[in-house]
Parts: C-alpha cells; sequence; structure tokens
C-alpha cells in the first residue's frame, strides 16, 4: 500500500513514532503499516478497543464518554486519542471507532459510520467522520486506509504550520 509507505517515510525522516487504537478496524490499520520493510522504526504499537469495556480498561475511556456520547462518536474517538498519548511513548496516535455491519447500525448512526482520529504529543489533531459503503470487510479497509491518509496529513501540516496551537478539522 503506497499510503503506507508514504507515511512510514514521513515519520522516520521526522524521527515520529506512531500508535493506533483500533476499534471496528481491530488491527488492520496496524496491519497495513506492518506489510512496509522497517516499519518498526517507528510504529510502536497499538491497542484492539473492539469491545467498550476494552476501551475502559486499556485506554482510560470513561463509561460516561460512553454512555453520553457512544462508542462511535468524536468524543470517543479524542478520547482513545487522549489515552493513547498517555500510555504510549510516541509523538503521533491515531484512534478508529465505528459501524462495520451488517448490523449494528441505525438512523442516526448507520453502518458504514466511521470516526477516525489523529493526534500529536504537541497538541495538533485532526477528527473526521465518515460514512462508508459496501460489505463489513469493504468498511473496514476503508477506514484503516482513510487512517493512514489522515496520519499522513497530520504530519504534512508540522511543515505547513510552524505554530504550536491545537488543530481540529471535520469533514464527511
Amino acid at each position: 500500500m503506497e499510503a503506507a509507505a508514504r507515511l512510514l517515510e514521513l515519520l522516520e525522516q521526522r524521527c515520529i513514532r506512531l500508535a493506533l487504537a483500533e476499534s471496528c478496524t481491530a488491527g488492520l490499520a496496524a496491519h497495513y503499516l506492518s506489510r512496509v520493510p522497517g516499519c518498526s522504526r517507528v510504529l510502536w504499537g497499538g491497542w484492539v478497543v473492539y469491545d467498550d469495556q476494552a476501551k475502559q480498561q486499556m485506554l482510560g475511556i470513561s463509561g460516561e464518554t460512553l454512555q453520553r456520547h457512544g462508542a462511535v462518536s468524536r468524543e470517543t474517538v479524542r478520547a482513545l486519542l487522549e489515552g493513547a498519548l498517555q500510555r504510549a511513548p510516541v509523538e503521533l496516535v491515531a484512534a478508529i471507532s465505528g459501524i462495520a455491519g451488517p448490523g449494528g447500525g441505525s438512523a442516526e448512526k448507520p453502518v458504514g459510520l466511521v470516526w477516525i482520529g489523529a493526534a500529536m504529543r504537541d497538541g495538533r489533531e485532526l477528527i473526521r467522520r465518515h460514512t462508508f459503503s459496501g460489505t463489513r470487510e469493504d468498511i473496514q479497509h476503508q477506514a484503516a486506509e482513510q487512517a493512514i491518509r489522515i496520519l499522513e496529513q497530520l504530519v504534512v501540516s508540522i511543515d505547513k504550520d510552524t505554530g504550536s496551537g491545537y488543530r481540529n478539522e471535520s469533514a464527511d
């Protein structure tokens, strides 16, 4: 996957290490990155936090956040990012939470809805809402690939924005 190789090269050039917190993709984004030779120079590891209890126990997500906003929400992805940054000796983290289907969707949160975020230890953050289509596997692959693209966008923004402020974007 070209995007994975590009991201890993950008990270290595900048001496940035990466960790991932994946729910609906169950480690697929990490798998894509691991297929690139030399990934161990920047890929620290991650968590598969599919179940809400795993999100709470492994990354410290509050039950209140999950109850109030649900597992598939901007707030939960932000909490996953924060939990990963607190637990991993890295500069960059990504989080993915969504509904891959075929069941589990609702009018408010349909199958294919996935929140994806990336955050830097310096406070930069990019969280986006996506609606993917296709089979469960299609949705998982699209989400993992999009997570890699979002990570790349955040890393590239370091060169474009030399300020140290908070960055957040949302788009479909």
